[in-house]
């Protein structure tokens, strides 16, 4: 963690954000080619890709085990709080993507 918290909160939330957005767009392309329903694949893209985003967004899981590992065995909780809330920020940004996705597409109203 050399970084700033607020900044690596805020850019935490935005990748898993972009990741989410990004991800179903670009990967709606094939279901265009294919001539499969476009929202449809958006939607379901969206849902798929949120746990990668997450995991995109806090940098990859290996600072994250070093963290959680410091802050148990060594009594750092202040390390240990701030990756939660690393990790919950980022989930907020893959939960409002796919939030802001499942309002464009309107796939969830039958």
């Amino acid at each position: 963690m050399n970084e700033a918290f607020f900044p690596a909160f805020f850019n935490s939330y935005f990748i898993a954000f972009g990741v989410v957005i990004g991800g179903s767009l670009i990967g709606s392309i094939a279901a265009f080619i294919t001539g499969e329903p476009l929202l449809t694949q958006i939607q379901n893209i969206s849902s798929q890709i949120r746990i990668w985003a997450i995991v995109a967004a806090i940098g990859g899981t290996f600072d994250t085990v070093y963290s959680f590992e410091k802050g148990f065995l060594d009594g750092g909780t202040k390390d240990l709080f701030k990756q939660f809330l690393l990790i919950l920020s980022a989930m907020g940004g893959a939960k409002s993507a796919a939030l802001i996705i499942a309002w464009l597409t309107q796939e969830h109203i039958t």
